[in-house]
């Protein structure tokens, strides 16, 4: 019989650049709240288990706790070590750990997984020192720049497509899985936590860094992207940063917006519509409603275009430098080669 893996606990640096797949040992529900981007969830207890194991914790003491929760895992171990070896790709192939605070969870999972000779790293304080470090990314100065332009202007087409030309972008939206407007749900996956989403903001803001991007540029949003929150210490970088606002005449707005919606069904753009009804005003919503029930979105989109305008002006007013570009009848590749050209934007230096 070979020997067991060996189990190391270090810090969060060390089991960032660590070998093997992250693995978070926390529950389903916590898993399900905030985690590092791309862990597996192999959980040691189920949501009612921890709480039975908290709960006898509080009224009888640690040993009794320890006691349930062995009683409660230990029918499940040979389906968690299964689980563990096909996280990991294989028999003895290294695995990264962490539980809330790097403590009994990820260290009884971390000796499970040795016994099938899995060398181990687990998280020294665990999920709760990921998070601090996920907090702080946000207070750090970064080099901010704004793409704006107003609804239907393709910012986010053509942030993307600077990204695909080398430029440093992080996509709020994307990340978001929300376009930042009552609409911006449609035909998009789940929204995650604004816990989660801020994991997933340090992360790509820690890989930018990581790749000395000279201008890091993002689009012009208000702090919510739909449920979810752009952190404080981000947004107020964003409401001082340089904006850089693209202009494309209402017929091409318009065109890309019947583009992007025009796919979806009449019900859900009816009930979008009438979630902005107040602000809309009760003719501006019947107009974009009949238009609706007709297919017309070209007309269902120029009865609310107003409403948007002047919130987008509204926002860019606290703007205290602001240029802007006229990318009128241009696609989204040569506006993104035009910017680049003109030197509006900078690429990411070479490492």
């Amino acid at each position: 019989m070979s020997g067991m893996g060996q189990t190391i606990v270090i810090d969060l640096e060390s089991f960032r650049s660590a070998a093997g797949p992250v693995i978070d040992a926390r529950t389903p529900a916590e898993f399900q709240q905030g985690h590092w981007p791309g862990a597996i969830n192999v959980p040691l207890f189920s949501n009612e288990e921890r709480h039975q194991v908290g709960l006898t914790y509080k009224q009888q003491g640690r040993l009794e706790a320890i006691e349930l929760g062995l009683e409660l895992c230990g029918p499940s171990l040979a389906k968690l070590s299964v689980a563990l070896r096909e996280a990991a790709g294989g028999h003895g192939k290294p695995l990264r750990l962490y539980c809330w605070r790097g403590g009994m969870r990820s260290n009884s999972m971390a000796w499970l997984a040795s016994l099938s000779d899995h060398p181990v790293t687990v998280l020294e304080g665990g999920y709760k020192r990921y998070r601090r470090w996920v907090l702080a990314q946000f207070e750090a100065a970064w080099p901010l720049r704004v793409l704006g332009g107003r609804t239907g202007t393709g910012k986010t087409d053509l942030l993307l497509q600077l990204e695909r030309d080398g430029v440093g972008v992080v996509d709020l939206e994307g990340l978001a899985h929300h376009r930042g407007s009552s609409f911006g749900n449609l035909g998009l996956p789940a929204q995650p936590s604004s816990e989660h989403y801020e994991n997933k903001l340090a992360e790509r803001l820690d890989t930018l860094n990581i790749s000395q991007a000279p201008e890091i540029w993002l689009e012009a949003e208000s702090i919510q992207v739909g449920r979810c929150r752009i952190p404080k210490g981000l947004f107020s970088q964003m409401q001082t940063a340089p904006v850089l606002e693209i202009q494309r005449s209402e017929q091409e707005r318009v065109e890309r917006l019947v583009q992007v919606y025009g796919c979806h069904q009449q019900q859900d753009l009816r009930e979008a519509t009438q979630r902005i009804s107040k602000r809309l005003g009760p003719q501006r919503t019947q107009k974009a409603l009949d238009a609706i029930d007709q297919q017309n979105w070209a007309e269902a989109c120029q009865a609310m275009l107003d409403y948007y305008d002047r919130c987008y002006d509204k926002e860019l007013e606290r703007s205290p430098a602001r240029d802007t570009v006229n990318l009128e009848g241009l696609s989204t590749e040569d506006s993104a080669k035009c910017l680049l050209s003109k030197g509006c934007v900078t690429p990411m230096i070479c490492s």
